[in-house]
């Protein structure tokens, strides 16, 4: 079977859903079709950290600063083929895009992060209550190879285990996790948001969250360095638009829990809990430092099983997101 042209059919379903979407939420009252550039972002969950482009798309900010926004859920790896091949701008699996850089020196960028902790937790069976419990222990992962698995052994290793040989890790497919903890057949599992909180009403505790252990970036937004050499003024105001909707989150409670309820189709109790929980984790200025960034990097040199990791100048380039704070800043701009 032909990858390329199975990418090309879902990526061809997914624009036209997003051309629809696109019609039927124009506004005429903030600007012509006409004057406005089509963007496209893939985002590869309905996850909280997500829901900025949504707003951003909502609130008009997107609009604002000339672009048409249009929003497509793809799986992370096919959102860089299809970012690759110009079908779409952006997208919101940078970790991803990271992998890609370091594995196969693909020219892609790291131009924005929504977030400076991990939104990962690692819930165990009531029973287990300390970490060194987790000795020979079952824990399920989202991919014995994935990132957030690497930065677990880290915090075991932390914690006085060996994180690579003393708990067995395991790839229980994606989005089981969760049911295989309650189902008993794992003893801890790397849980998501939306899992976590589920994991704790059903009894599991919290042994970790990643948040508090490691220091990282997560919820990452890509593109091309093709994209950022032809047209940069595009992501300037792409990522300004995408600025104006953090600072947005960070004073409208009740607008962001809305919006969140819309996006991923919780309910209003669950995305107040998350917001709660989890708003003080968004940067404000949608980039991450320097160590951040080479801790990342180091996790990717993991994954990928490399000697050295990638440079930071080679895989960020947080000067859109800089500036566009300054700006912002300079004109007292507010929600």
């Amino acid at each position: 079977m032909n990858t390329s042209v199975n990418v090309t059919r879902v990526l061809a379903r997914c624009l036209s859903v997003a051309l629809v979407s696109s019609i039927l939420s124009f506004d005429p009252k903030l600007a012509t079709a006409q004057s406005l550039q089509v963007v496209n972002v893939a985002i590869p969950a309905k996850s909280f950290q997500m829901v900025i482009y949504p707003i951003a798309q909502q609130k008009g900010y997107m609009r604002e600063e000339g672009i048409d926004l249009r929003v497509i859920y793809i799986a992370p790896t096919t959102s860089i083929q299809a970012m690759l091949s110009e079908d779409v701008q952006f997208t919101g699996a940078g970790s991803s895009a990271l992998v890609s850089i370091a594995r196969a020196n693909a020219p892609l960028k790291v131009v924005l992060a929504t977030n400076d902790r991990v939104l990962q937790w690692l819930l165990t069976r009531p029973d287990i209550t300390n970490p060194k419990d987790l000795k020979g222990k079952r824990i399920a992962t989202t991919g014995v190879a994935a990132i957030a698995t690497f930065m677990l052994k880290q915090i075991l290793n932390k914690h006085g285990l060996d994180g690579n040989k003393d708990p067995l890790y395991l790839d229980v497919g994606q989005g089981n996790q969760l049911t295989a903890l309650l189902a008993g057949t794992m003893d801890a599992a790397v849980l998501s948001v939306e899992q976590r909180y589920v994991g704790l009403d059903k009894g599991m505790r919290e042994m970790f969250f990643f948040g508090n252990e490691v220091k990282n970036s997560w919820g990452t937004l890509a593109t091309t360095d093709k994209t950022i050499k032809e047209n940069p003024k595009m992501i300037s105001s792409f990522v300004r638009a995408a600025l104006k909707s953090l600072r947005y989150m960070r004073q409208d409670k009740e607008g962001t829990v809305a919006a969140m309820m819309k996006f991923a189709g919780v309910s209003q109790q669950q995305a107040t809990r998350v917001y709660e929980d989890l708003i003080g984790t968004f940067t404000r200025n949608g980039a991450v430092d320097e160590e951040a960034q080479k801790n990342d990097l180091d996790i990717i040199r993991q994954v990928v099983n490399a000697s050295q990791p990638v440079p930071s100048n080679r895989a960020y380039d947080f000067n859109f997101a800089l500036q566009a704070d300054q700006q912002l800043n300079k004109t007292g701009w507010k929600p």
